[in-house]
């Protein structure tokens, strides 16, 4: 789409160029520009570990170690995934048409701990992903391979969920409120339907829910 990285006439690996001289990826919505040791501890998950994304996993904001035991004490069973986030998730939706709309490509990786689970789902069960990324990832591993997980599956992918897709492995999804004009609203409206996703963010309006990255959340099941 025209964008280009530039870095400096350097021998250190990116990497650590980015870590010496960058600053943690707040959203660009945001009016504080530049984060704070705050946003350091309170713009990660308790569980995300895989360096390279450029937003955490918002959804996952929620979750606390405590609460994360709840949900174990309660019998659900968890598994972990991986997709770096890139740049084009603050990319709004500029084309006339949805369907003309480019994603940018995310690396992404469903270990075999998490295939394993999957596998081993109960049928009456439901597979819940936190987050937009988690559905995405899930998804185009499904795509990748049929539906059958094989022991581990990692990719790239551009995949673009929008209102008409059919979802194939996903069957409930907890996340934050999205910018209007986003392709993770339209993720969202794929999932639960166009007109129950607006009533359900004119209702959020209305009782004043925070919206965004820091904000509260919905379960669509």
């Amino acid at each position: 789409d025209g964008s280009w990285l530039a870095f400096p006439d350097d021998s250190r690996p990116v990497v650590q160029l980015l870590e010496e001289n960058g600053s943690l990826p707040l959203p660009p919505y945001m009016k504080r520009r530049i984060a704070d040791e705050t946003d350091r501890e309170r713009y990660q998950t308790t569980y995300a570990s895989q360096p390279g994304a450029v937003a955490a996993p918002t959804a996952g904001l929620h979750f606390t170690p405590q609460l994360l035991q709840q949900c174990s004490d309660r019998g659900v069973e968890r598994t972990e995934l991986t997709l770096h986030v890139g740049p084009g998730t603050f990319r709004p939706v500029t084309a006339e048409r949805l369907s003309d709309h480019v994603m940018h490509e995310e690396w992404c990786r469903l270990p075999e701990s998490a295939v394993r689970a999957i596998r081993q789902k109960p049928p009456a069960s439901r597979l819940v992903a936190v987050g937009t990324t988690s559905v995405r990832t899930l998804e185009a591993a499904a795509a990748a391979t049929g539906n059958e997980f094989p022991v581990e599956w990692q990719g790239r992918t551009a995949l673009f969920i929008r209102p008409g897709y059919e979802f194939r492995a996903v069957g409930g999804l907890l996340t934050n409120f999205h910018l209007p004009g986003s392709t993770l609203l339209a993720l969202v409206a794929a999932f639960a339907g166009f007109d129950l996703v607006m009533d359900g963010y004119l209702r959020a309006i209305e009782k004043q829910y925070r919206f965004y990255s820091y904000g509260d959340a919905m379960l669509i099941l």
